[in-house]
Order: structure tokens, then sequence, then C-alpha cells
């Protein structure tokens, strides 16, 4: 790969991280939504410039699917169902934003210091590659265990996501068959998701995983 490949690649896998910490520093709902369709729009053009690079067409329908449908349905989904439900208010959060962000700096330390020597007989671009993966993974799961509100846990989740591609792809690219899986697995996980949102509003009021654990504490001291 030249040095202009090279630097193309890491510049939007490290483009991914960044946007990572952005999501974990949105406090509104409408913001973080945003956010995450940006994330996603940059995972399209990184798994796009991984097909030129790579000279794997197929990756390019990879790239689509992650700019309609994680960049365009799937944001567009969430909107609908925080209007639907009228969510505007601001997500709570289980630690401070300060200790919250500095918690996502280790993970990314971690990341590198797990993959540096795991992939020590890859060529250094698929090491630096999946450090950044694995960077959008853990501040995935971290958003997901520091936010109370379901459709923010949702978008921990679906960031997650992203970094296992960006890791797949970049690395030799995935079979066809397992993005066009991926992407109905999405679907599916959106669908569920949604109804999981609903029943708890329907039934708490509220969409906030809290009221889960109060209601059963109620029950259990009943």
């Amino acid at each position: 790969m030249n040095t202009l490949g090279f630097d193309i690649s890491h510049f939007l896998a490290g483009g991914m991280v960044v946007i990572s910490f952005m999501l974990l520093y949105q406090r509104r709902l409408s913001s973080l939504l945003d956010i995450f369709a940006i994330q996603a729009a940059v995972l399209a053009f990184a798994v796009a410039w991984q097909a030129h690079i790579q000279n794997a067409p197929h990756l390019y329908i990879t790239a689509f699917i992650a700019l309609t449908v994680k960049a365009g349905v799937i944001p567009a989904a969430l909107r609908r169902i925080t209007r639907k439900l009228k969510i505007h208010h601001e997500i709570d959060e289980v630690v401070g934003m300060g200790r919250l962000l500095l918690s996502g700096v280790a993970l990314v330390a971690l990341a590198i210091l797990v993959m540096t020597p795991v992939t020590m007989d890859a060529s250094a671009f698929t090491r630096e590659d999946l450090a950044f993966a694995l960077s959008v993974m853990l501040l995935g799961f971290l958003m997901m265990i520091s936010r109370h509100n379901a459709v923010s846990q949702i978008v921990g989740f679906m960031s997650m996501e992203n970094g296992l591609v960006l890791a797949a792809t970049g690395a030799s690219g995935m079979p066809l068959v397992v993005e066009i899986s991926v992407a109905f697995s999405i679907l599916i996980a959106l669908f569920v998701f949604g109804t999981f949102i609903f029943r708890i509003r329907e039934r708490f009021d509220t969409v906030d995983v809290n009221a889960l654990d109060r209601f059963r504490g109620e029950r259990n001291n009943g």
C-alpha cells in the first residue's frame, strides 16, 4: 500500500475513534443520533476506501449498506421513536463527564496495548487499523454501560458493531454473505429494540432502564 492510501485509511479510522468520543460527550438524544449518523457515514467512506485499495468490489456493497442503513435508516427510525415517545430531555449519566472521557482514553490505550503484541506478525497497517477498530468497539461498550437511557444504549451497541465492521474490512474484507447477514441482523435488532423501548414506556412511562431495577425491587419487597 502506498503512503497516501495508508494515510487516508488511518485518517478515516482515527476519525471514527474521535467521533466515538463525541458520542460519549453528547448530552441530548437529538445530538447523539446526529453524531451516530456521521460515524456511520465515515465508516461507509472507510469501507469504500478499503474496497479501492484492496481491489475488493464487494466491499462497495458494504459501504452502501453502511451509508443507507446505518447513516440513514437507523438514525431516522430512532428519531421517530424519540418523537413518538416525546423524548427530548438530556441523557442521564452513570458517571461524570470528566471520568467518562478519562475512561475512554484509558480504553483506547488498552486497545493499543492489546493489539500491538497480538498482531506482531501482521503489517503495520493491519495492527494500527485493528487498534482503531477495537477502540471504537470499547468506546461503544462504554457508552452502553454509562447511560440509563435505552435509546443511547442502542446507539452504543450500533457503534460497537461499526467497530467490528471496520476491523473486518480493514484486515482482509468480509465475505459478501456475512455482510448481508450483518445488515439484516442490524435491522432485526433495531425492530427488537424499538419494541423493547415502547414496552418500557408503556409500563413505566419512561425509557430509563433504572426503572426496571426499581420495579424489580418493589416486586421483591412486596
